[in-house]
């Protein structure tokens, strides 16, 4: 492996996001601690420095260019307020941020103006409200933002909705567009890209993809192979190779993970036979 400079990158190390960031990393062959108290990881191989750090904590290391690179979540970028490019969403730790008040009470976010906003991401919630010239105080709370309005803190809430189920046992309900969707996100530091980044995002894309696709092989009459090409365009295109009974071909091509039941019927429809499916470990496309 040719030098170049120490990759430094940071990693969530506790909540939601450190599993799943932990995980793609291992998949995407990066070492990873064994110890939940290591704060700090070489990985020799691949001359990588990981940074165990606050999950919130992160984006700010990596706007202020202390650290090359970052694993955090979009909200908690926004909410900082720093300025780091978001490189690649990784797919995990989804969420979703929405308005909520007693119901029947507010039905837009006009409505806020003059309201108390109790929130656990005042920074998020205030650029999206500025940007729509509305003005709201901001009450910071660090969790159990719904009971905040029962107490009398606050008018209204923004949080993270998953199914709604807490927010109605608490009486309130939605209303208004979602501030963000949100995911766990790789982040960079602004400037030149660092050396070694290239690297690491092909091979998450690599995890990525294997993550939501199969290799699907089955055998095809060669009279039938464009039917069955539409069935599974692959990725890029499929592979074809001849097969020792004469009129016959094998076929090999990527499909979505979800569809491979369906994909499987289909073929199975226009003639296709020996169908199989296998999960792919890794790729780079």
């Amino acid at each position: 492996m040719p030098d170049r400079p120490r990759l430094r990158i940071a990693v969530p190390n506790k909540g939601s996001l450190s599993e799943g960031a932990a995980a793609i990393l291992t998949e995407a062959g990066y070492r990873q601690r064994s110890d939940g108290k290591e704060l700090v990881l070489y990985d020799e191989r691949n001359n990588v420095e990981f940074y165990y750090l606050r999950p919130r904590d992160i984006a700010v290391y990596v706007g202020e260019g202390t650290l090359d690179l970052g694993i955090t979540g979009r909200d908690m970028l926004v909410d900082s307020g720093v300025t780091a490019t978001e490189v690649l969403g990784l797919g995990f730790g989804v969420s979703r941020f929405r308005f909520a008040a007693p119901a029947g009470e507010l039905g837009s976010i006009e409505e806020l103006a003059g309201k108390r906003l109790a929130t656990s991401y005042p920074g998020l919630v205030a650029q999206y409200l500025h940007a729509r010239g509305i003005d709201a105080r901001m009450i910071k709370l660090d969790g159990a933002v719904e009971v905040s309005i029962r107490l009398g803190v606050a008018d209204a809430i923004a949080d993270v909705v998953e199914t709604g189920t807490s927010l109605r046992k608490a009486g309130l309900e939605v209303f208004g567009d979602p501030i963000l969707e949100s995911e766990a996100i790789l982040i960079r530091r602004n400037g030149e890209p660092p050396a070694g980044l290239d690297l690491l995002v092909r091979r998450i894309d690599g995890v990525l993809t294997a993550r939501s696709y199969v290799m699907v092989d089955y055998d095809i009459p060669s009279d039938r192979v464009d039917e069955a090409f539409r069935v599974t365009p692959g990725k890029e295109s499929p592979t074809v190779s001849p097969l020792a009974k004469d009129g016959w071909v094998a076929v090999r091509a990527m499909v979505p993970s979800e569809q491979a039941q369906l994909v499987m019927d289909d073929l199975w429809e226009v003639g296709a036979r020996a169908i199989l499916v296998t999960d792919i470990a890794a790729c780079r496309l």
